[in-house]
């Protein structure tokens, strides 16, 4: 079993590296309900619904939407897949060098509240820490699905579909100082920052104009940027990154300046410095067309493992649930 303790992740996860990014194809699933309307005309069955009836999916308790979080170990599946080199629903700029990332199901993904932490998975060979970096949209709870590289780290690749069990790791080492990326289009009237080496899943991000003043709390959107939709000003802004353990970390002088990088001198957590390193100010934009939400890139499909994920372990602060659901059959 490998150590996972000995598992190099100092890797700048906000810097891509010199490669073509690609996404993989990926097929549009089979909808069974429009088969079941049709055997139902030819048998001339008239379908009605009953008042107060449940809808098919809420059969069975649903499982509320959260990333893995705490010390609880879950059992699950994995499966693998291949970015081609790019960052995935998370709007990484690129896959991490050392290519040990996973795409998680709806309901662990949160609405992006997963994005930049980390699991150990462990499987039929050892065991392998990878960044939470995409979404499956056809993963049901518990089923990881790994990068290619990741999976040869537990199985043989030719076993395609193996048993898991997988944690949530707390406070893992960081790759470096937080960073922050506006979206393009940000202006003064309309504000999307992405955190970057934050080590932990995130529960909230603040902002304010300058160093005083109230501040704003951002809205996390599922492609992992966090919006202001009437905007924080003109900048440069303090930013104010709280993770779902407790730890809270601020972030002083970060400028307006769209699709830059902006490096700071401020870890999360661990050793720290006392001031960002800001980079030069962009021209703010008048108000017009808003960048649309960055969707889902497509991915090959895979296959639906039915796996239980309990949840026995509680963070210090639990993030806000997502309104995502799966429904199985």
């Amino acid at each position: 079993m490998t150590d996972v303790s000995a598992v190099d992740i100092d890797i700048d996860l906000d810097h891509a590296p010199q490669e073509q990014q690609a996404s993989s194809p990926r097929s549009t699933p089979w909808l069974v309900a429009a088969g079941v309307t049709v055997v139902a005309a030819a048998l001339g069955l008239t379908l009605t619904m009953r008042s107060g009836a449940a809808p098919a999916c809420a059969a069975g308790p649903a499982l509320a939407a959260a990333p893995p979080t705490g010390n609880a170990t879950h059992n699950g599946k994995a499966t693998f897949y291949d970015s081609k080199g790019a960052g995935g629903n998370c709007s990484n700029p690129a896959a991490p060098a050392n290519r040990l990332y996973v795409a998680l199901g709806p309901t662990e993904y949160s609405a992006g509240a997963a994005c930049g932490g980390f699991l150990d998975v462990t499987g039929p060979k050892g065991t392998v820490r990878v960044l939470i970096m995409d979404q499956c949209p056809e993963c049901a709870p518990g089923h990881l699905d790994l990068s290619r590289e990741a999976f040869a780290r537990i199985a043989e690749p030719v076993q395609g579909l193996v048993p898991v069990t997988y944690r949530a790791v707390v406070n893992p080492p960081l790759p470096g100082a937080l960073t922050f990326r506006m979206k393009e289009g940000s202006s003064q009237w309309w504000f999307a920052v992405r955190v970057g080496n934050h080590g932990n899943p995130l529960r909230s991000v603040e902002v304010r104009q300058g160093d005083s003043g109230a501040w704003k709390s951002a809205a996390r959107q599922d492609y992992n940027y966090w919006l202001l939709a009437s905007g924080a000003g003109p900048g440069p802004f303090s930013i104010r990154v709280s993770d779902v353990y407790g730890n809270r970390a601020t972030v002083g002088g970060i400028r307006m300046a769209p699709g830059q990088v902006q490096n700071s001198t401020i870890r999360m957590y661990g050793r720290s410095a006392v001031a960002a390193t800001p980079r030069a100010s962009a021209t703010p934009r008048p108000p017009g067309n808003r960048p649309a939400g960055t969707p889902t890139p497509t991915r090959r499909p895979v296959e639906v493992a039915q796996a239980s994920a309990p949840a026995s372990g509680t963070p210090t602060a639990q993030p806000a649930a997502a309104n995502a659901r799966w429904c199985t059959g």
